[in-house]
């Protein structure tokens, strides 16, 4: 059986662009659709390359702004025939139009079992006002989530988890699981998918996104899931994450990456399959899935890449 790879995109407003002010036409470009190289142009290229991909999306910031922008992206993602499954800031949860200052707690880890179910229903019910199926799987904002989180998944009728990521664990990620657990894994009610992690240096763990790995880590992660024959592969991205920070440029190092991954992906079709929470079938669980082992090449090549991106493709417009 192929490794399952879970092509995940977070999707959300990004409260810095709230925060800071911006009209609400801005904050959507740049969180979005940022200088060319958003939701639209991934979405191009998972159709060219023939992947499909999980977009977990936050609809808590129509608190504030109204369902509209969430109401077009999830619109944009389903009829590309990508998947729309649920994301959570609880921040803005308080937050306003009228005063930009106003927000709740950032982490879904600081609520109590009662109050992360109903954060998470009310997001549910909003992403289902926005057009999207009722989700089925769940990412928290910044892989904050515990086990009172899972029970209340559970409680909720959302089958499938996607927080836990050793390499911040215990804060935010907080879940009761092994640091280095990668494969899927039932636990608390729900099945948890886990974050894929690479040990870059011995002790060190660095998961699986691509603003933190480059082209050759995560190569070598995939191939190494492939002849381990793990379970699965989760990788993680961001609507906003190929531009700058800013959002007013593309980010060369990180687009080249998102490029190559798409690519490397295809040719290794009959090893990885890329798949959708809502038609999986059967999911191996419990497997003792291990990290890929640390190079040092490998991530004093990383780190150079970093350098530059931070120095150079970061630069405001």
């Amino acid at each position: 059986m192929p490794t399952r790879v879970f092509l995940t995109v977070d999707t959300e407003l990004m409260w810095r662009h709230h925060a800071a002010g911006l009209p609400l036409a801005e904050i959507a470009a740049r969180s979005l659709e940022p200088a060319g190289v958003g939701i639209g142009y991934q979405l191009r290229r998972f159709a060219e390359h023939g992947l499909k991909a999980t977009f977990f999306v936050d609809p808590m910031p129509a608190v504030a702004h109204g369902l509209d922008p969430i109401r077009r992206v999830v619109e944009a993602i389903l009829a590309a025939g990508q998947e729309v499954q649920l994301h959570l800031h609880p921040n803005w949860a308080a937050a306003r139009d009228d005063d930009r200052s106003a927000a709740a707690s950032f982490e879904l880890i600081d609520y109590n079992f009662a109050e992360q179910r109903d954060l998470i229903a009310a997001a549910s019910d909003l992403l289902v006002a926005a057009g999207a199926p009722r989700p089925i799987a769940f990412r928290s904002g910044s892989y904050s989530a515990s086990d009172d989180t899972l029970a209340a998944l559970a409680e909720l009728g959302i089958r499938y988890d996607s927080s836990h990521n050793g390499s911040e664990h215990p804060w935010p990620s907080a879940i009761g699981l092994p640091v280095r657990q990668i494969a899927p894994v039932e636990h608390r009610g729900v099945i948890e998918v886990p974050v894929t992690l690479i040990e870059d240096v011995r002790g060190h763990l660095r998961h699986f996104q691509i603003c933190a790995l480059s082209t050759a880590e995560m190569r070598d992660a995939l191939d190494h899931a492939v002849a381990a024959g793990h379970a699965a592969v989760t990788i993680v991205s961001h609507g906003f994450e190929l531009a700058n920070r800013s959002g007013t440029r593309p980010n060369a190092v990180h687009l080249a990456r998102f490029d190559a991954l798409c690519a490397m992906l295809a040719e290794r079709r009959g090893g990885l399959e890329t798949v959708h929470f809502a038609d999986l079938s059967h999911l191996p669980l419990g497997q003792g899935d291990a990290p890929l082992g640390p190079s040092l090449l490998r991530t004093r090549m990383r780190q150079a890449q970093q350098l530059w991106s931070n120095w150079v493709e970061e630069r405001a417009a």
